[in-house]
């Protein structure tokens, strides 16, 4: 898959529209590369998290993560293409764009 952004969302979502069972697969996912912290919760990786976007459980995978650990990486996206799963770039804006952005319309950059 061609980069066009640093991250990618694999949707709980099947390419027929049926929606992915089981329900919490994005957080069983994370779960195999997150670690226990000083505080004894789990913290999932920078690389790898489960979010829900418009209601949909997804998963947010780090381009960067194919450096890290590729084994990781290629285990995620051929779950998610075995599966059926819609992956896309991410093209949502994070805080520091969407800062970024305020700041330049009002002059402030």
């Amino acid at each position: 898959m061609e980069p066009d952004s640093d991250r990618l969302i694999i949707e709980g979502v099947q390419e027929d529209g049926r929606r992915f069972r089981p329900s919490d697969w994005a957080e069983r996912i994370s779960a195999n590369l997150a670690r226990f912290g000083p505080d004894h919760r789990l913290h999932y990786a920078d690389s790898v998290r489960p979010c829900l976007i418009g209601g949909v459980r997804c998963l947010v995978v780090e381009q960067d993560l194919y450096l890290k650990d590729p084994q990781s990486f290629n285990f995620i996206l051929d779950f998610a293409k075995s599966n059926h799963l819609r992956i896309q770039p991410d093209r949502r804006r994070r805080p520091r764009e969407e800062q970024d952005q305020r700041e330049g319309e009002n002059g402030n950059g």
